[in-house]
């Protein structure tokens, strides 16, 4: 089958595009700045010749947006609204102009658009979607409008009858890649910093790079699947405990702990924000596991270990 993954040249886009040619798929990414000969121009926003990439297509996943590891300024925050929103606006005008139109539309959304909670996960049925919480900062209540309009401009899109619409809820996608968000933390394990952050009882949503691509197979598989899906591993864990399987896994015995003012400047230095880290997204997989979906890592122990081991290997 031929896949188009606009934004496919991060981090998910490099695990999609991975899986997806080592079957025998035909992926074509599209980018703003193309570099192989699988890899065609586009701005995100407008209607162009990368157009012609969706007609006759099989499957659209729709990565596209500006990356979440950056400073939460008013400027940064609205570049992550502007470029999701526009991107899915403008695919699901591709898709409806195409004569061929592609079976799927797969639109990245995030795990994020559910409450700041300890008590109880958030599945599909009955998660409390965020931005009312008290005591958390106001503009967390912004990243939840990002994922809310975001989720939006896919079911709001030009008309695609023919195309069923699937929003990816997807927690932190895990990868021995360098740059991935596994590497960050483990780099922070390695060097002894990985303790618990501000007492560290928030929750740690994850999936496995591997159950990340396999559950985009079963999707595409399972034409009586529209709407929202979580991806995400049903064990989500207090980041204290996260940390302390990742620390195993690279066999680091100590982890100092972090107060929140620590992980203010932490943030600050690697130009990211506390809001990755404080966050308690606890998210499981209720419509993935209803469906019958089965995970290879359900557990964050075999997951980091496995992915430790990967990383050594290069």
């Amino acid at each position: 089958m031929k896949v188009v993954i606009p934004g496919g040249t991060g981090q998910v886009g490099t695990i999609l595009d991975r899986a997806l040619t080592a079957e025998g798929h035909a992926v074509v990414l599209l980018t703003r700045s193309p570099k192989g000969e699988r890899q065609v121009h586009w701005d995100g926003s407008t209607l162009g010749d990368w157009a012609k990439q969706i007609n006759g297509s099989d499957v659209v996943i729709n990565l596209a947006g500006r990356s979440v590891s950056c400073r939460y300024t008013v400027e940064n925050l609205e570049a992550m609204m502007s470029s999701r929103v526009e991107s899915a606006r403008v695919v699901g005008e591709a898709i409806a102009e195409a004569a061929r139109p592609p079976k799927v539309w797969m639109q990245m959304s995030t795990a994020t658009i559910y409450a700041h909670r300890f008590d109880a996960a958030n599945d599909e049925y009955g998660g409390l979607i965020g931005g009312g919480e008290r005591g958390v900062p106001g503009y967390w209540a912004y990243s939840v409008k990002i994922a809310q309009d975001w989720e939006g401009a896919q079911e709001q899109a030009a008309a695609t009858p023919d195309t069923r619409k699937v929003a990816l809820r997807s927690a932190m996608v895990m990868s021995p890649d360098r740059g991935g968000v596994f590497d960050v933390l483990s780099w922070l394990a390695r060097l002894g910093l990985g303790g618990p952050v501000a007492g560290g009882r928030q929750y740690v949503s994850w999936i496995h790079d591997q159950d990340f691509a396999r559950a985009i197979r079963f999707l595409i598989e399972r034409d009586d699947l529209t709407g929202a899906v979580n991806l995400a591993a049903p064990g989500p864990l207090p980041q204290r405990e996260f940390m302390r399987e990742l620390r195993s896994a690279w066999r680091m015995p100590v982890g100092l702990p972090a107060t929140r003012l620590m992980a203010e400047v932490g943030a600050f230095a690697i130009r990211s924000d506390t809001e990755l880290l404080l966050k308690s997204r606890r998210v499981t997989p209720g419509r993935l596991s209803d469906a019958g979906f089965t995970f290879g890592y359900p557990k964050w122990q075999t997951a980091a270990e496995d992915l430790a081991s990967r990383r050594r290997r290069g």
